[in-house]
């Protein structure tokens, strides 16, 4: 993640996994490792941000009359 342009979750989670690999195949040097895991901390934080919003748009759903109302899934027993 280079520049500060707009990334897509799709690309973060991608970019993501490909940190996650590389760490977990170890014998990378410790201030790689460092510069990783900074990197992986800045991805995760987008994911989780643009998971909240789709949530939060999700949630929200036009009824019939035009208004914003909750949308809540009934879970079965």
């Amino acid at each position: 993640m280079a520049t500060d342009q707009p990334i897509s979750f799709e690309e973060a989670l991608k970019q993501l996994e490909e940190i996650v690999n590389k760490m977990e195949a170890g014998d990378i040097p410790l201030e790689k490792a460092m510069e990783y895991y900074a990197e992986g901390s800045k991805l995760s934080k987008i994911c989780h941000e643009k998971l909240v919003q789709a949530d939060k748009q999700l949630r929200e759903i036009m009824d019939d009359n035009g208004e914003l109302s909750l949308f809540t899934i009934q879970e079965e027993n």
